[in-house]
């Protein structure tokens, strides 16, 4: 049986997932509170194998932040329901250590599907959160920088001029310039200091 508890401000919210997981004999909605603290408070007693977390939360919790705080008080699977679809908010809640993220107005079959997967340790995404998280994924590996670029941006990063990282490699300083515009382009990044932390970040130096 997986013990579930739901944390959304809105009543009918609780009132939805709650009839949604009674429907399902494996599945045993344990609780269902209004706010971050009581969730805290409350799971001690519930033991819940899933927490089911709305990503805007009072008082004034929105985002990775309320994964953060779960995730330390608890350590307990937390699985996203929100209505929250943009990228940033997606990603950061699963660096946080969201499990799985679910998208309201998904059928009741998803939703139970997904409670499950992430509390036996498997992880769930809304076909539309999978396809940014695929689309970023996507973007990262184009983003890998040749040979000579990473020599170039590594040097810069040792604060070397154009003309002393020409001199370094053999290069004239139009081609400097060329490969390092090339990484910047790469990395969405707008300046040197910012190309480097960025490429460093990724594991790309």
């Amino acid at each position: 049986m997986t013990r579930i508890l739901i944390v959304d401000d809105h009543p009918i919210v609780r009132q939805g997932l709650t009839a949604i997981f009674e429907d399902d004999p494996d599945l045993e909605p344990v609780g269902d509170v209004a706010t971050i603290d009581e969730a805290i408070a409350r799971a001690p007693e519930l033991q819940p194998d899933v927490i089911v977390l709305d990503l805007d939360m009072p008082p004034g919790v929105r985002g990775a932040s309320g994964v953060t705080r779960i995730r330390e008080a608890l350590g307990i699977p937390i699985l996203i329901f929100t209505a929250y679809e943009a990228e940033e908010l997606v990603l950061d809640a699963i660096d946080a250590g969201a499990a799985g993220y679910l998208l309201k107005g998904a059928p009741a079959a998803d939703i139970r599907r997904a409670a499950c997967d992430v509390a036996s340790g498997g992880s769930y995404l809304s076909p539309k959160i999978a396809g940014v998280v695929m689309a970023r994924a996507a973007g990262r590996r184009s983003a890998v920088l040749s040979k000579r670029e990473a020599e170039v941006l590594r040097l810069a990063g040792d604060g070397r001029s154009n003309k002393q990282i020409a001199q370094a490699l053999s290069l004239s300083e139009a081609t400097v310039k060329f490969h390092l515009n090339s990484a910047f382009a790469k990395l969405g990044a707008d300046n040197r200091a910012q190309a480097v932390r960025i490429a460093l970040e990724r594991g790309l130096l």
